[in-house]
């Protein structure tokens, strides 16, 4: 009979100002302060229509001050660990948080924008309400010298109803719109161009996805454009009460909603807001993001991405080739061989522009699917002789095991059952000793991690695959349940086919979340 091993992984451990460490962002930027030590003074822009805009301004007012946590739920603990108040802006990343932006562009007509979004064909409504805002940042953006570091775009409750793929709009509510060619004609045209431009013309609304943040976040890639999108709803939840004096919109705590949002500014401004500690030197992560491209004949056709993430946090996504990388049959994605190593060569190039031109030690293939022999020949073949290329699948085992223990809470956060030298189930979400709770809705499940290609013990992939659980700058969590280098690769590759795109193929993480 086969012997199963089960380990417990001990929490990573993050490091902030003065070299401390801690294992919840929220103690440590409270405690310490930001790891890089904290900025001069943020830049943001605010752009929306002028009761957004005022509605940002009242809570930008707000977290430059202290935002206390909410009494107990009936029936729940006298004191709830993961909550912890907000100590207010400059408190918590040691940086000056001016309560108006450095510029603001509070022009958006809501008449125009409601309009917009009304227009019965989808990708033309889209288009058209994703211009209204990214016509005037690009338009003040190339005024001004001085730009932002990035925006805040505060989009009315209607943008999020109706600017996603499954939105339906009303039939009394639909406008006709100016776009009279199909789908099936556009996409006939794009293999068989005519000699009418304005067909042509009319097709290219079809190039653009029918969901407003990733159009807005694909084409402001080009103009290199940081955006941090936020819904009115959320920034002044109380002015949006239903008859019976209740918020429409349920969600979280001010306090919750001020740590997750003001660290993502402070990241997107540039800064850094904790880093992993005592990481091993010299390691890189690369996620492999993929995505089919929407609207083609040719269903095979995919884009390719690599996310590479560093001890520090820091995320450069690299755009790779548009391909046939897509097989029905498998339902895995996998690039060939040239592809691959031109890919690879250009996050190895990275990392030697980062480090006095030193190549990574280890670089680690983070992927949802298994590696081919021919991309992994291509993976080989463009690191150096000095790097281990270790190649790791990491899939989602929903329902495939649970694991129960006595007591109330379900299993640790850090429990790994070991199947096999190179193959594992470990749970990243679970009951964490700090926040004396599992926050999870249902029981934990695990994540099937297998070492496919390279050599590298398996408990130390368990053990990177933890702390890459922790690096979401996007928000201020103990932990996500997926690693940074999956959590983020669909998003990276909807935003990259969201527009056609012009960029350079190398841009910060921070322009795709």
């Amino acid at each position: 009979m086969k012997t199963l091993n089960l380990i417990r992984l001990a929490e990573p451990q993050l490091e902030f100002k003065y070299g401390q460490t801690l294992v919840y962002p929220r103690d440590g930027l409270y405690l310490y302060g930001p790891v890089d030590g904290g900025r001069p003074s943020i830049h943001y822009g605010a752009i929306g229509t002028k009761s957004g805009v005022e509605r940002l301004g009242r809570w930008a007012k707000a977290v430059a001050g202290f935002v206390d946590i909410p009494p107990p739920r009936k029936g729940a603990k006298a004191i709830e660990p993961q909550h912890i108040p907000f100590p207010g802006f400059s408190a918590a990343f040691n940086s000056n948080w001016p309560v108006y932006p450095k510029t603001v562009i509070d022009t958006i007509d809501s008449a125009a924008l409601s309009k917009a979004l009304r227009i019965s064909n989808r990708n033309e409504a889209i288009k058209a309400a994703v211009d209204l805002y990214v016509n005037a940042l690009v338009a003040r953006c190339d005024r001004i010298e001085d730009a932002p570091s990035f925006w805040f775009v505060v989009i009315p409750e209607e943008v999020y109803d109706l600017g996603r793929p499954l939105s339906r709009i009303p039939t009394k509510e639909k406008i006709p719109g100016k776009t009279r060619i199909s789908r099936a004609e556009a996409l006939k045209l794009d293999n068989q161009p005519t000699l009418f431009g304005l067909e042509e013309a009319e097709a290219d609304v079809y190039k653009y996805a029918t969901h407003f943040r990733r159009q807005l976040k694909a084409r402001l890639l080009s103009p290199k454009i940081v955006t941090q999108i936020v819904r009115e709803t959320t920034l002044t939840p109380d002015d949006f009460l239903r008859s019976d004096g209740q918020r429409k919109r349920r969600i979280e705590d001010n306090a919750t909603v001020a740590w997750k949002l003001t660290t993502g500014s402070y990241y997107k401004a540039g800064g850094r807001p904790w880093q992993l500690a005592g990481v091993r030197e010299g390691v890189c992560y690369v996620g492999l993001a993929y995505k089919r491209r929407e609207a083609t004949a040719d269903d095979g056709f995919a884009c390719c991405a690599a996310q590479m993430f560093l001890s520090s946090g820091e995320g450069i996504v690299f755009r790779g080739a548009l391909g046939p990388w897509y097989n029905s049959d498998t339902k895995q994605f996998h690039i060939d061989e040239p592809a691959a190593k031109r890919l690879i060569e250009m996050v190895v190039q990275e990392y030697r522009d980062q480090h006095n031109n030193q190549p990574p030690k280890e670089s680690f293939l983070h992927a949802k699917s298994h590696f081919s022999d021919e991309e992994w020949s291509g993976f080989a073949s463009g690191a150096p002789p000095e790097t281990n290329v270790v190649g790791v699948q990491i899939s989602d085992a929903q329902d495939a095991l649970k694991l129960f223990r006595p007591g109330k809470y379900p299993v640790l956060r850090g429990t790994a059952l070991l199947l096999s030298e190179s193959e594992a189930y470990v749970w990243t979400s679970g009951y964490a000793p700090r926040l004396d709770t599992y926050l999870g809705p249902e029981t934990p499940n695990p994540l099937l991690v297998r070492r496919q290609r390279g050599n590298c013990e398996l408990e130390t992939i368990l053990e990177d695959v933890m702390s890459l659980t922790k690096i979401n700058f996007n928000s201020c969590l103990h932990n996500d349940r997926l690693p940074v280098t999956i959590r983020f690769a669909d998003a990276v590759g909807e935003v990259i086919l969201a527009a056609p795109q012009t960029s350079e193929p190398k841009l910060a993480f921070k322009y795709y979340i």
